[in-house]
């Protein structure tokens, strides 16, 4: 999986790194307990940044977090990638209420920041639990010791508040009595893009874990996070008063 920081692209070795980078939670304690952040840094030095290329998979194959060398086809690679477009459909940058910068905006996150919605932190939020997940994937049970799944286990923290948004978003809906299209404006559109992209995820993910390859909790998350993006869609489209189109079955008599 391509992971993005520090201005370059880390492969799947570099998984866990990144999520030091992305998300402030997994700032690691260094020798004697010194935080990452706390240790003295050389200040007329520039740090070495990694390369973007490395020719490892020039042949077609990459490496696990676990070291094994697996064809890039593999469905572990297949559900990290996908997990990683999700990702990029959801759209990282550095949004915060009405500043934003233009530089590094993402597909969805762009859009509803510009409305200026207050569930920019939960999309980010997600997009670290995703960093999770494809660490967890990155991570094949039949190959991994006991030291990877220590660092790769993915817990049930961000599926339970997932359920807290949706249920809070839910109770300000009307009830939903039919089938509606992906619509609602631009916004909503773009997170019902950004549901289907996790719909297919989820399929790539399934038979990792029905083969015992990655943790069942990943597959939950996924599969609450589909379910919340179909609730945000729709409560988006309400707050800017955008109409949902509902499904019609089309009537073959108006042809005649």
């Amino acid at each position: 999986m391509a992971v993005w920081g520090l201005g370059g692209r880390l492969g799947l070795r570099g998984c866990l790194g990144a999520r030091k980078l992305l998300c402030p939670r997994f700032q690691s304690r260094g020798p004697q307990g010194v935080e990452d952040g706390d240790r003295p840094q050389p200040s007329s030095k520039t740090p070495k940044l990694p390369k973007i290329y490395t020719k490892t998979g020039d042949k077609g194959f990459s490496s696990t977090f676990t070291g094994e060398r697996r064809p890039k086809d593999d469905q572990v690679f297949e559900a990290v990638g996908t997990t990683d477009e999700l990702s990029s459909a959801i759209g990282v940058g550095p949004t915060s209420g009405q500043h934003q910068q233009e530089i590094g905006q993402g597909f969805a996150m762009e859009l509803i920041a510009e409305q200026g919605h207050p569930f920019v932190e939960e999309l980010q939020k997600i997009q670290c639990s995703l960093q999770d997940v494809g660490s967890a994937l990155a991570t094949p049970r039949s190959s991994a010791r006991e030291a990877h799944l220590k660092h790769a286990t993915f817990e049930a923290g961000p599926i339970l508040e997932l359920e807290q948004w949706i249920d809070r978003y839910s109770s300000q809906l009307p009830p939903l009595t039919a089938f509606i299209l992906p619509s609602g404006g631009k916004s909503s559109s773009a997170l019902h893009f950004c549901r289907a992209v996790c719909r297919r995820a989820e399929r790539r993910m399934v038979p990792l874990v029905q083969s015992g390859e990655t943790d069942a909790n990943v597959a939950k998350f996924l599969n609450r996070l589909s379910d919340y993006l179909f609730t945000l869609a729709r409560y988006t489209a309400m707050k800017e008063g955008n109409p949902e189109k509902i499904y019609k079955k089309n009537d073959l008599s108006d042809r005649v």
